[in-house]
């Protein structure tokens, strides 16, 4: 099956008894044992499985390529699982361009618990082998990053990690499985925060793992997934799977509009510069186009100035929202800078913007009217 057809059809059967097209929202948090009394498979209590949560992981999986799937209530509960299905003393490469949630993750929580870190430019293979320890573990991939957009060879890195016997992780919450599949290019997991393109309009919180194989790692994540209690709720697990139905049409706008505006942005005299994978331009433009098959939605850009130049900009726009995250329908910008707040690594006159499904013509337009603003 294709990819619209799965993200359609796959896990709607799962626990689905009824044959209702659209499943119902299972709430209950206890389910009846057999006379037999509780047989493992079984369903027992929501907190280690519920249909709805059954259904989403069976679709993410699907998507993914990928054996087995972990939900979780939010993408950094599905990131500190796999952390935390590591050792105290083992060390991890992580990009020093990564999700601001995600540093502060392990720089506040992961760090203090046991685990060692380095954060390095994954844009060179001989950098991350440089980096390489006895006691690495674990190679976290982020392409594109957030925000500066850096690509990484997922297959390079994944075969220089397998030399070494180390896992490899790739968050694929920008690219989605639409435009990107990590696990055919060798990596062992996959991590969504499915509050972004999966969820698609803003109101859900989520996260997920998706491997490559259902044993090994995958069943310390299980488990810790399970007696951690950092589960989605059975409504949640409903709306991303009802949002992930539309996900690949959704995926071909963002594209397409991401693609217009990063032309129009390369092109105004108020632009330093732009990061956008799918321009010729870009430092990792070759590596993209090797390994995905579409460049996402989300662009970071440098404006002429500070980051006072900045903020009158994102304050200038009247359609494009002023807020973090991503993935929306309705197009979203911000001084990165600031919303990352103390330690931030960004450049003080980056913009990241997540653009969304509004005409690109009205989006350029705003973008016309806030960059002019700033240069009042």
């Amino acid at each position: 099956m294709r990819l619209e057809t799965k993200a359609i059809h796959a896990g709607l059967d799962v626990q689905n008894n009824s044959k209702a097209i659209v499943p119902p929202i299972h709430t209950s948090t206890v389910f009846e044992h057999s006379e037999e009394g509780f047989r493992d498979g079984d369903l027992n209590y929501t907190r280690y499985s519920n249909p709805n949560r059954l259904q989403l992981e069976a679709l993410l999986a699907e998507l993914e390529g990928g054996e087995a799937c972990a939900a979780f209530s939010a993408g950094v509960a599905a990131a500190k699982a796999i952390f935390q299905s590591l050792k105290p003393g083992d060390h991890i490469l992580i990009p020093a361009d990564v999700y601001a949630g995600n540093r502060s993750l392990v720089e506040k929580v992961m760090q203090p618990w046991g685990l060692e870190a380095d954060f390095i430019d994954m844009t060179s293979i001989q950098n991350i082998e440089d980096a390489i320890k006895e006691t690495t573990r674990l190679i976290w991939i982020e392409t594109p990053s957030n925000p500066m957009m850096n690509i990484t060879d997922i297959e390079a890195v994944c075969e220089l990690a397998k030399e070494k016997n180390i896992l490899t992780c790739v968050d694929n919450t920008w690219p989605t499985p639409v435009n990107q599949l990590p696990l055919e290019r060798g990596a062992d997991l996959v991590l969504h925060s499915t509050t972004k393109y999966f969820g698609g309009h803003s109101d859900i919180l989520g996260g997920a793992v998706i491997a490559k194989s259902s044993d090994g790692i995958f069943e310390r994540i299980r488990e810790i997934q399970q007696l951690g209690g950092a589960v989605p709720s059975p409504r949640d697990c409903w709306l991303i799977c009802r949002s992930t139905r539309t996900l690949p049409y959704r995926m071909r706008g963002h594209n397409e509009h991401a693609s217009h505006l990063a032309k129009f942005l390369q092109n105004h005299p108020k632009v330093e510069n732009v990061f956008y994978p799918g321009l010729a331009t870009h430092a990792g433009h070759g590596i993209a186009q090797k390994q995905m098959s579409g460049f996402g939605g989300m662009i970071s850009f440098l404006v002429k100035g500070g980051a006072d130049e900045a903020l009158k900009i994102v304050a200038g726009s009247k359609l494009i929202k002023r807020a973090t995250s991503l993935g929306g329908v309705e197009s979203t910008w911000e001084h990165r800078r600031s919303s990352e707040g103390e330690g931030s690594r960004t450049p003080e006159n980056l913009i990241r913007i997540s653009v969304g499904l509004e005409h690109p013509d009205d989006l350029m337009e705003d973008l016309e009217r806030a960059l002019s603003y700033g240069e009042k």
